[in-house]
């Protein structure tokens, strides 16, 4: 039976339930504490979950704690991810996992170095309707993929995103749709087609002079500037020889997400890769369509956090984990490549192995087959 792996969580945001909720029902995973730069927080949570309010720095010098998830706000992932790997902790960052591909060079030069693991989110992409599709790749029934096209509506204008004394992430640097929802896509798209070869594309910033609307919000009435892309059109080119594109928007009136792969003897309409479960639809080159269901143990409930168990097991196993440091960086580099518009197609300088897909029917993780 495999060791019991301490881990604990920085950063107690709206996400973090979801994390402490599911990190406590794995087996493998001793749930240790929490922390936030907001005590509040991470008292509330502390006490919904039954475990420990701890400070970073509790945090990073208790040396029973192997693993911290790193789920503070998108810009303070590089500082709270040096740290933890300085103090010898394995890390899984929520996406992105820093502003530059530099900066994600350096978390990985210095975990390499200490023997330690770094990687993190999205890790929807091991949800039972990618690994669905991916086995249908794999199994050639549809022929060689040879186009993917994705389209993403929300709407980050709701009066939710400006409540509050601090501007949201979306509207900060790097915070917006190509970096938030578009992680998403990009990380399906590398683990179904494989790593990118070039990128180019075209983004804004539609209506960057917002006002803080919420009547209860402190800064009600005062002015909010949206410093990160809120639109983006890209193109990507696959060292496979397949081509994609990707639209994203915050901007939409109505949610919309459209996934389709398209292949030489039919077609994979994948839905909303934000999602974990679910039925994908399948047309062979006669025109056929067929609705797939998965069959893949674990397709129930909200799986976020399932990225964090595949690395615990990983590192037990002494295999190499699927929501790796490298794909973070290679998904990064191509939204920053997408958002560059220098009228060039950018050539991608980082690298990473099409990600192992999870065995159909009872998964690798027993404790997922009774997870809800």
């Amino acid at each position: 039976m495999l060791k019991r792996m301490k881990v604990a969580l920085i950063g107690c945001g709206m996400i973090s339930e979801t994390y402490l909720k599911n990190l406590q029902s794995y087996r493998l995973i001793e749930l240790a504490g929490c922390s936030d730069i907001r005590p509040e927080r991470s008292r509330a949570r502390a006490e919904a979950f039954g475990i420990r309010q701890m400070s970073n720095e509790e945090i990073l010098s208790d040396p029973q704690i192997e693993m911290v998830v790193n789920t503070t706000d998108p810009l303070a992932h590089y500082a709270v991810s040096k740290a933890c790997l300085l103090a010898g902790k394995h890390v899984y960052a929520e996406k992105m996992s820093a502003e530059s591909v530099e900066e994600m060079r350096e978390l990985q030069d210095l975990a390499a170095r200490r023997g330690l693991f770094l990687g993190g989110a999205p890790d929807t992409w091991l949800g039972a309707s990618m690994q669905m599709a991916r086995y249908i790749l794999d199994s050639g029934v549809l022929g060689v993929p040879t186009m993917a096209s994705a389209f993403l509506s929300r709407s980050y204008r709701h009066e939710r995103f400006y409540t509050g004394d601090t501007k949201r992430f979306a509207f900060c640097r790097h915070g917006g749709i190509p970096f938030d929802m578009g992680a998403y896509y990009l990380s399906a798209l590398v683990f179904l087609l494989g790593p990118i070869r070039r990128v180019n594309g075209f983004a804004q910033i539609r209506n960057p002079h917002r006002t803080y609307m919420a009547p209860e919000s402190p800064l009600y009435g005062q002015e909010m500037l949206v410093e990160s892309y809120n639109q983006a059109c890209g193109s990507l080119e696959f060292a496979s020889g397949a081509l994609g594109s990707i639209c994203l928007t915050s901007e939409g009136g109505a949610p919309g997400n459209r996934f389709v792969l398209h292949c030489t003897d039919g077609m994979i309409d994948l839905g909303d890769p934000n999602n974990y479960e679910g039925s994908i639809r399948i047309q062979n080159k006669r025109g056929e369509e067929s609705i797939v269901h998965s069959s893949f143990a674990y397709a129930s409930g909200n799986q976020r956090g399932i990225g964090v168990l595949d690395a615990a097991y990983a590192i037990r196993d002494g295999r190499a984990p699927r929501c790796s440091g490298e794909l973070c960086c290679h998904v990064l580099e191509a939204a920053l490549g997408i958002c560059a518009q220098n009228g060039t197609a950018h050539d991608m300088q980082t690298a990473c192995q099409r990600p192992e897909p999870l065995k159909p029917g009872y998964t690798e993780y027993p404790e997922l087959v009774f997870h809800v």
